[in-house]
């Protein structure tokens, strides 16, 4: 049992030049290893289904709503639960407790005593002011409500010693809990940069990342150096937080992609979103990514 653990996270791939761009394709003896590795894992899940948590959204109450009118609502995006449950493993969103209908003593500790593993999903802006900043525009005042959810999920479960991993919004929010700040917007203060978010093409919207040689998720991807992923953020890693080291980078630009925390804590986080990725298209397959995710997952929960 503990061989097939250890195997789960070990699908090595890699990528072959297409037109100039490192392409992302799995060659068909890799695809045949990742099958069996998914249909063991899926044997595992079907004894025991890991409970993965998912950050909600929020809407604020707004009186000119039509339905739901002056009522907070908390959601998750529907691929992000799908990507999780790709691999047989339960996706449960995690409702705040706080808010002015609170009731009972439910905290988010009691939500990572439960579930097996946290991901923070993306979303509305950062408020500045969780790193230390003013808004230099109205439009980026960001969601402080959501901050202090979200840096409190991430507490409960670093302290529980259960796995984290961050999507888009979750890898800023990730950095700013740990002592890192972010650019406000990435085309006024990095005019230099290329285009992260397109609001005409949104999930559409590409571009190259480049993974660091030898790190932790360049060897999960079997020495992949480069791959296209959609990007939809306008907001980016400034400061880095201590402790952490950045695994993969857009090369047009240096903005950071992917980060993760150095010692024992699985703390980990891109900025692109895998649930959007169709390898048929050219994209990263981040199998490897998610089925190491799990793993961890799987061996904290397996231990007394």
């Amino acid at each position: 049992m503990n061989d097939v653990k250890d195997r789960l996270c070990l699908p090595h791939m890699r990528g072959i030049e297409m037109g100039g761009v490192e392409a992302y394709h799995v060659p068909l003896d890799v695809l045949t290893s990742i099958r069996s590795l998914m249909m063991t894992a899926n044997t595992l899940s079907s004894t025991h289904r890991l409970k993965i948590g998912i950050s909600a959204c929020f809407f604020h109450p707004n009186e000119e709503r039509a339905i739901f009118k002056g009522k907070t609502l908390q959601y998750i995006e529907q691929s992000v639960a799908h990507w999780i449950m790709s691999q047989g493993d339960l996706a449960v969103m995690i409702p705040s407790p706080q808010g002015s209908t609170q009731k009972g003593d439910v905290q988010l500790g009691h939500y990572a005593e439960w579930l097996d593993a946290l991901v923070l999903m993306g979303g509305s802006d950062v408020w500045p002011g969780s790193y230390g900043e003013t808004a230099m525009d109205p439009r980026w005042e960001g969601d402080r409500i959501r901050d202090e959810y979200d840096k409190g999920l991430i507490d409960a479960f670093v302290k529980a010693g259960k796995p984290v991993l961050g999507i888009c919004r979750g890898l800023q929010i990730i950095n700013v809990a740990f002592g890192g700040t972010l650019y406000q917007d990435i085309a006024t203060q990095r005019p230099d940069a290329i285009m992260h978010r397109n609001s005409d093409t949104y999930d559409g919207n590409l571009h190259e990342v480049q993974f660091e040689a030898n790190s932790k998720l360049s060897k999960l991807l079997g020495g992949a150096t480069r791959a296209q992923v959609y990007s939809i953020h306008h907001q980016g890693i400034n400061d880095l937080a201590p402790q952490f080291e950045i695994e993969a980078f857009c090369p047009h630009d240096k903005m950071p992609e992917a980060i993760r925390l150095q010692g024992q804590s699985y703390v980990a986080a891109i900025q692109w979103h895998p649930e959007f990725h169709q390898t048929e298209q050219g994209t990263l397959d981040d199998r490897p990514m998610l089925l190491d995710f799990l793993n961890a997952a799987r061996i904290q929960s397996s231990r007394p």
